[in-house]
């Protein structure tokens, strides 16, 4: 275990949108730090620099849509993180471990911030999708009967 708010902060988020910001902010190179998945809790948690919660609140505000459910981890609380041989079937692994102390960069709440937003609504278009067609089939239906629709 290690205290959070001397060295770092940590943002956690359920695994689904964490997974999704995760991969968002990877493939867009967008600066970002240390990250850990919680496999029993299904929860990713990023670590920021300390102090930088006003920060990350501020730009979460700006976004246009809702932020997703989120913790902020700060001074008094404490953070889990793998041991430094991963095994199989460990409860904690790192999705991006940290490689030495991290350099302060103010861009890593700014990142985080937009694309947690970004990904819950994506993913909650992903899931409107998925109740308007359950299914394959349901998809091609819907766009035959939108065919015949139209050429009548």
């Amino acid at each position: 275990m290690l205290p959070t708010g001397r060295y770092f902060d940590v943002v956690t988020v359920d695994q689904r949108i964490g997974i999704e910001t995760f991969d968002q902010l990877l493939r867009r190179g967008l600066p970002f730090g240390p990250t850990v998945l919680d496999h029993q809790a299904r929860r990713v948690g990023f670590f920021l620099g300390s102090q930088s919660q006003e920060t990350f609140v501020h730009y979460l505000g700006r976004e246009d849509g809702s932020p997703p459910a989120y913790r902020y981890l700060s001074r008094g609380s404490v953070v889990v993180v793998p041991g430094p041989m991963p095994l199989r079937g460990d409860r904690y692994e790192w999705l991006r471990a940290p490689t030495r102390r991290p350099m302060a960069n103010p861009l890593r709440p700014v990142a985080l911030a937009t694309m947690l937003v970004a990904s819950a609504e994506l993913l909650a278009r992903v899931d409107r999708y998925g109740e308007r067609y359950p299914s394959a089939a349901d998809l091609v239906l819907s766009l035959i009967e939108g065919d015949a629709t139209d050429a009548g």
